[in-house]
């Protein structure tokens, strides 16, 4: 039987802490592995497209060096009226941010591509995350405490924010943390057909 345990050894080439948690609670065999890239895109591309486009430019700077491993990688991005909210710049930056998703719906869009013999199998996913109408001075606190500022929204739906001011999510819970666990693990057992 194909399952996760059977898989090459996979290279992880992501810095988020979010990423490698729910990978090892996938039981993944990883390490992780970091490359420089440029995350820049064509402007006519849409929301989704952006995500898929940045996780395969990451997954081409492993192209030439990788073995036998599988190259996982991802980008997540935060969109609310077509416009692509990523890292703030700032901590004001990011309470503007929080300011426009408050009391509305946007969408987390989470692109993966998986490297595997040169072959790229790529995918994403699509949440909709609702948000209580937030206090400034709830905004401000969460963002001065918690220093999101390594996150695309300006926040993280494990912490404080998420759990005190989400509603509700429709779609997957993990691809909001970075990374649609179900789908990956599905795409995974795909490889090693």
């Amino acid at each position: 039987m194909k399952s996760i345990h059977n898989l090459p050894p996979i290279i992880l080439a992501s810095k988020s802490p979010r990423r490698q948690d729910l990978l090892r609670l996938m039981d993944a065999d990883f390490k992780v592995v970091l490359k420089e890239v440029d995350e820049s895109y064509p402007d006519h591309l849409s929301p989704e497209e952006v995500a898929v486009y940045i996780a395969e430019k990451k997954a081409k700077a492993y192209d030439e060096t990788v073995g036998d491993e599988i190259v996982l990688t991802a980008d997540t991005i935060v969109c609310i009226d077509n416009q692509i909210l990523g890292k703030p710049e700032s901590i004001e930056h990011a309470i503007e941010m929080l300011q426009l998703l408050s009391g509305r719906v946007h969408k987390v869009i989470t692109g993966v591509c998986i490297l595997y013999k040169h072959q790229y199998n790529k995918f994403f996913d699509v949440s909709e995350v609702f948000f209580r109408k937030l206090t400034d001075a709830e905004i401000r606190t969460y963002v001065e405490t918690y220093k999101p500022l390594d996150k695309a929204g300006a926040y993280g739906i494990q912490e404080w924010i998420g759990l005190t001011g989400i509603e509700k999510i429709n779609g997957s819970y993990t691809n909001v943390v970075g990374l649609p666990t179900e789908k990956l693990y599905q795409q995974l057992l795909r490889v090693i057909k």
